[in-house]
């Protein structure tokens, strides 16, 4: 298992599943966001060694009407200060709101939420990397040619199921996913 042989500087996360535990029945405020054990310092260890951290996460609760933009932010501003309780940072975040059926070009698989990060922060998407839990995830980093990563926690474990043919390097979880990234 290797990594594109290539500097990486810029590292993309999924939100549910990856940073907090995820919910079928969604996570619509503050008090539910609960970060996954080792995350937090996860992100901190990658911000210490220097790298930019950012997150692309589709949203659709807002769509259905679940949560309000009100919400969202409660939940980012409650993780942005977790993590830099832990001695990280998130540089940036990029979100859909919009359900499946509205046919937006942001929300994952499709690439949006990526190129929108890339353009507000001068990200190389082909030199960054792409952590998620999702197939649809691993499909938005290779649309725009970035190193795909899956994780176990959220969803993983059933995009592992239902596509034992995936190929991208595949860990346990975050915490173990940026231990490989740093050594």
């Amino acid at each position: 298992m290797r990594l594109k042989n290539k500097p990486i500087h810029d590292i993309i996360l999924d939100r549910d599943g990856v940073i907090n535990l995820d919910s079928d029945q969604y996570i619509k405020n503050a008090e539910q966001w609960i970060p996954i054990a080792g995350s937090l310092d996860a992100i901190a260890k990658l911000h210490q060694a220097g790298h930019r951290v950012f997150v692309a996460t589709n949203q659709s609760g807002i769509g259905r009407g679940l949560f309000s933009l009100n919400d969202l932010q409660s939940m980012h501003s409650k993780m942005f200060d977790l993590v830099a309780q832990a001695g990280g940072k998130i540089t940036d975040i990029a979100f859909c709101p919009h359900c499946p059926e509205d046919g937006c070009a942001c929300r994952k698989p499709k690439p949006g939420l990526l190129t929108t990060l890339a353009k507000r922060n001068s990200i190389n998407l082909p030199n960054a990397i792409v952590i998620g839990d999702s197939l649809r995830d691993l499909q938005a980093a290779v649309a725009v040619d970035a190193q795909a990563i899956l994780v176990l926690t959220g969803k993983g474990k059933k995009t592992k199921q239902q596509h034992p043919t995936l190929s991208h390097p595949t860990f346990e979880t975050l915490n173990d996913a940026v231990t490989f990234i740093l050594a």
